[in-house]
């Protein structure tokens, strides 16, 4: 390795979701082995960005726009001679590809899957989804190589972009940080945590389609009727009002709070008698792995792609099927019930420790050799 090898990190925003986050988990890691970083940003507005280490510089870039970005970004990498560009989602890609080509420099580029891509391109429109697909299926294989997040998320990627599995790299995200337990250890002043109250159920993620609330709120409304309890959701997005309006006509909205975006959940997940997580889909589960990481009970839909694989075929925490509003309620009151041993949960939260994902892509892109 150089002696400052320089790694570009390409994306729309770290906004308040988890790429953002393990984007810089990742390279805050990447620092500490002796890389020069840069985030080139369309939109800098982040909490993620008070975590990052000073060392790495943070850009504008203005726009994300696949065709309008490019000078911008050839200038840069024309200027700064990047050894790597790091990318998700194709519009990135592909902007980071076209930049490439204007500048005449040879950066290695490399794209992470963060997500089903299959499950997204179903949710969208039909013309719109088909442009999708065959940008991914056009501009993916032309990277140096390409990062899934799960083995789901890799199968999945290369059936769609009909290319063999073992081309993409499997990198687990690098949830499990030396300061998640002592993030979790801060004090929580929260009424609805105060000794004698009923047991919380959390949900961390955005308030969107993807993460089917409204099936939790139908299956917390059933548990509810057989037991004292509450449901504390954290996290912003379109569905809020929707939520809330549904909460009122389940009868639940006394036991039930959207307590919005919060920089550290971690407390509420210390604090919390059961994790819970409804998704339609997901790339891996970050929230999910989280709580896996604090030794809580967990309950997940058995999604693609993702949770099977934190939890280790239901191992580790209850899985059911997608979209079962009476098999979630069930598998929560048994969790309530009789909760794992935490130290045994927290087994599962070892293969996404941030220091062995940034190894694995340091390898992944060349920085470091291969191990055998």
């Amino acid at each position: 390795m150089s002696d400052h090898p320089r790694l570009s990190i390409v994306n729309a925003s770290l906004a308040r979701g988890g790429v953002g986050k393990m984007r810089v988990q990742l390279a805050n890691r990447f620092l500490e082995h002796g890389l020069a970083v840069d985030f080139i940003l369309a939109e800098t507005d982040s909490p993620y960005l008070k975590a990052l280490n000073p060392a790495a510089r943070v850009l504008s870039l203005g726009t994300s726009n696949a065709i309008t970005g490019v000078p911008r970004l050839a200038w840069y990498l024309r200027k700064e001679r990047p050894d790597a560009v790091l990318t998700q989602r194709i519009r990135l890609n592909v902007l980071a590809h076209r930049a490439r080509a204007l500048s005449g420099t040879h950066a290695r580029l490399y794209a992470t899957l963060n997500t089903n891509l299959s499950a997204q391109l179903k949710i969208m429109r039909p013309v719109k989804a088909r442009h999708q697909g065959d940008m991914m299926r056009r501009w993916y294989p032309r990277n140096d190589g390409l990062i899934a997040v799960s083995e789901g998320v890799r199968q999945d990627a290369a059936q769609l972009l009909s290319i063999p599995t073992q081309s993409i790299f499997l990198i687990r995200n690098p949830v499990v940080t030396a300061d998640l337990s002592r993030k979790a250890e801060q004090a929580l002043d929260d009424p609805w945590f105060a000794p004698g109250q009923p047991p919380v159920l959390l949900a961390v993620g955005r308030l969107e389609p993807q993460k089917d609330y409204p099936n939790l709120l139908q299956a917390f409304a059933k548990l509810r009727v057989r037991r004292p309890c509450r449901l504390l959701i954290l996290g912003e997005g379109a569905l809020h009002e929707k939520l809330i309006g549904m909460g009122r006509d389940l009868g639940i909205d006394k036991d039930l709070r959207l307590g919005g975006f919060v920089d550290n959940p971690y407390p509420y997940m210390r604090a919390s008698a059961v994790y819970v997580l409804a998704s339609r889909w997901e790339g891996s589960g970050n929230s999910l792995t989280e709580a896996v990481a604090l030794g809580k009970p967990v309950v997940s839909t058995d999604c693609p792609d993702g949770p099977r694989e934190i939890l280790m075929d239901g191992e580790y925490g209850k899985l059911v099927p997608m979209g079962d509003a009476e098999a979630l309620a069930a598998a929560i009151g048994q969790s309530l019930d009789s909760p794992p041993d935490p130290d045994h949960v927290r087994q599962a939260a070892e293969r996404f420790r941030d220091e062995r994902s940034a190894l694995d892509y340091l390898r992944a892109m060349g920085f470091l050799e291969p191990t055998e």
